[in-house]
């Protein structure tokens, strides 16, 4: 395997405010120029042109233009490279045009002329500025190197001639079957603003770690498939790495966020159109009770459909007031009368987004300026104790900034052309008639945690605004558990399960499913494991994932809601291995405490998310997972009954004073010990000496086989530093060795 251009450390530095153009020229540039094969003698730094056209008053002035690398092979200017730093832009920019006055100034008139900031690399051919010829970000750059060679290096050129060989496919055929599981990935949720900002939902995947799955599991051009695409996270990041994409939901409101923000539109229309809907809405803005009155008799409000039960109101229109009401339904009018239909429904994103926020559900947050609905913070319709007045007028603008920046980010992956290989579909995963066997390359995929939330249900004020119909028939296919129509776990277990069986009908063999699930009764992740491995899938392991910020349910239910959640990967192959069952004579609760104690003992306490991803993968790995669903539909009875709880760090441990009750390694059962009792001492301000220590853990110990002193000796010099010459202390946690047993 080829060593990469970059490493972490170095892409790391990047996000340093302190790396700056300079850093971008010394540090990304010239690598990537040395590895094209451009000797020094080839590379022309800051090179001084005369600007050919420029005069000031009636005298002609000498202004130098001054690019900072052209590239030169044998006597031609091949190619004009500009340094920007990292906040500025390389594509759809002055800097563009700034690269192209160089490259086609009458002293250089290169073939190509190229932009990079240290996080991308724009090239484009200097009779053909529209869209950049080969477009990748840094870290990205090993699976694009092979182009930038075929088009840049020295040796692409012929001299005498005006053009270039053209790119070559790559030689390196991706190996589906080759496949590596990913560990977990550090979330950037924030980090895109394609995703965030842009309109609220009910649970959304962090994007980078979905678009490090697309890239992992499949290639360019292959088709991606996420049959409950949620707001299109999968769909989105699969387009923006240049795969095709598929995107079903019986949510109409999902489908509408997803092909408003994707609709492709040109910024100056869509600011023209904004600031045109923007100052008529302000000529006609209702302010008096006569104004409100008038605008509620002439434009329609939402419609006036039933809210969920438990929600604090009966109907949609109950969760605002008329001044709020009269305001909506104004801006709508405007927005609808747009002709254009991408800038329509563009529009009407951010309409959206409005009533996201101006509505009596809306929470605002008393730490941080921002807040939430109802719907997203709490899943169900809570008047606000106390609803805020929201500048009508200057949420707008946010909203209009939020999707013009969602749109600058994606517009060059995603344009009039790239949009067709994408499809965002109304329908059910458990029907994908509409694609063939063995279409599609691979699947993402979260679907519905049981009855976590009931999208339909809490969708309703949104669809009642957007004019978007929900059948019966859609509630019947939603596969969730509870809610308005009183969905049973059966419903649930069949809905999903039959979902299963389309996925591996549509993929193609020696391809990838991986399905998101977070739940804490093991009956579920049985029924996925076992209607995969029934259809054909062979499950390949499970990976836990963080998933972003602890949400707002986690924190008031700490014992019945989940923050993490476990990717299960399985591949679809010929001749799959099944999971062997573990032997029913097997004691089940002594696997779940063997289990328990070993994640608390490795992590030196453990969280509920933690247990129960361990509890859940060597159910998997070791074939009990059948055994727990009949026991345990929950293991937090369990878990409170048989080991010590902190409520402030929300951590699991052994009970103090307590043995392990099953069999631990040794050194392992001695480090949970010395740090669990010197933290205590730590705690007292005291440092214990040795043999108050041994003396201490020793009789914890003695289930199996009692250790030598200079074996707690040994542990402890690893985890632990000397006060003195006899007494101990723990190490800092930025000393302290986590790995080893």
């Amino acid at each position: 395997m080829k060593e990469k251009l970059f490493s972490s450390s170095t892409l790391n530095k990047i996000s340093n405010p302190d790396f700056k153009e300079d850093s971008v020229k010394e540090i990304i540039i010239l690598p990537i120029l040395e590895r094209l094969g451009y000797k020094r003698e080839n590379i022309i730094r800051s090179k001084s042109l005369k600007h050919p056209f420029l005069k000031v008053g009636s005298k002609k002035r000498s202004v130098k233009l001054i690019p900072d690398y052209v590239l030169k092979v044998k006597d031609n200017f091949v190619c004009v490279l500009e340094a920007k730093a990292p906040n500025q832009k390389v594509i759809n920019s002055d800097n563009v045009e700034q690269a192209y006055s160089y490259a086609f100034h009458p002293e250089i008139k290169s073939i190509y002329f190229a932009l990079c900031n240290g996080l991308e690399f724009s090239l484009f051919r200097t009779l053909s500025t529209d869209e950049p010829i080969l477009y990748f970000k840094i870290e990205d750059i090993d699976e694009n190197l092979e182009k930038l060679i075929a088009l840049l290096s020295p040796s692409s050129f012929q001299n005498g001639k005006s053009f270039v060989y053209e790119v070559r496919e790559t030689s390196v055929q991706f190996d589906y079957n080759n496949r590596t599981l990913l560990k977990e990935i550090k979330v950037e949720k924030q980090a895109a603003k394609r995703h965030f900002g842009v309109h609220g939902y009910f649970t959304k995947q962090s994007w980078n770690v979905v678009a490090e799955y697309i890239k992992n599991y499949s290639k360019s051009s292959d088709l991606v498939l996420d049959p409950f695409g949620g707001s299109g996270v999968t769909a989105i990041e699969a387009l923006m790495n240049g795969r095709k994409a598929v995107s079903v939901d019986l949510n109409p409101m999902a489908v509408f966020l997803v092909k408003s923000l994707l609709a492709p539109v040109k910024q100056f229309e869509l600011a023209q159109a904004f600031e045109e809907v923007k100052n008529e809405y302000i000529r006609k803005e209702p302010k008096t009770e006569e104004e409100i009155q008038k605008i509620l008799k002439k434009y329609p409000g939402p419609k006036k459909l039933a809210l969920p039960k438990g929600s604090d109101v009966d109907t949609v229109d109950k969760l605002f007031n008329k001044k709020q009401i009269s305001q909506l339904a104004l801006l709508k009018s405007l927005i609808k009368k747009q002709k254009n239909e991408n800038i329509r429904s563009s529009l009407l994103l951010m309409f959206s987004g409005m009533v996201t926020r101006i509505n009596l559900t809306y929470h605002a947050s008393k730490t941080r300026g921002g807040g939430d609905c109802a719907a997203f913070r709490y899943y169900r319709y809570r008047i606000a104790p106390d609803p805020k007045n929201i500048d009508f007028i200057k949420f707008f603008d946010l909203r209009y900034q939020k999707v013009s920046e969602a749109k600058k980010e994606i517009e060059y992956f995603i344009t009039d052309k790239t949009i067709l290989n994408a499809q965002i579909l109304k329908g059910t995963a458990a029907d994908l008639s509409f694609l063939g066997n063995e279409s599609v390359d691979y699947i993402y995929t979260d679907p519905p945690y049981g009855k976590k939330i009931p999208y339909l249900d809490l969708s309703v004020m949104w669809n009642a605004w957007l004019d978007l119909d929900v059948t019966e028939e859609d509630y019947e296919k939603e596969a969730i558990e509870g809610g308005e129509h009183h969905k049973s776990k059966n419903d649930y277990n069949s809905l999903i399960a039959q979902s299963i069986m389309e996925m591996y009908r549509v993929l193609r063999f020696d391809r990838w499913l991986s399905f998101v699930f977070a739940h804490k009764d093991p009956e579920f992740w049985h029924l996925i494991v076992n209607t995969a491995e029934s259809c054909g899938f062979e499950y390949v392991g499970a990976v836990s994932q963080k998933n972003g910020q602890t949400s707002f349910k986690k924190r008031q239910n700490p014992f019945t809601v989940l923050s993490g959640q476990l990717i299960i990967n399985f591949h679809k192959v010929k001749n799959p291995k099944t999971i062997m069952k573990a032997n029913c004579g097997m004691n089940i609760t002594d696997m779940i405490t063997q289990t328990i104690e070993g994640i608390i003992a490795k992590n030196d306490g453990a969280t509920l998310e933690q247990i129960n991803d361990e509890l859940i993968i060597k159910g998997l790995e070791l074939g009990f997972l059948d055994l727990l669903k009949k026991e345990y539909s929950d293991i937090t009875p369990f878990l409170l009954e048989n080991f010590d709880y902190d409520k402030q760090t929300k951590i699991f441990s052994i009970k103090e004073n307590a043995k392990f009750q099953t069999h631990i390694d040794v050194k392992l059962r001695i480090r949970y010990y010395l740090i669990s009792y010197l933290r205590r001492m730590e705690s007292e301000n005291k440092a214990p000496t040795f043999n108050e220590i041994v003396f201490r853990i020793l009789p914890l110990l003695k289930n199996g086989i009692t250790p030598e002193e200079q074996t707690i000796l040994n542990v402890l010099e690893d985890i632990g530093q000397r006060v003195g010459e006899s007494n101990w202390k723990l190490k800092q946690d930025g000393q302290l060795s986590l790995g080893g047993f």
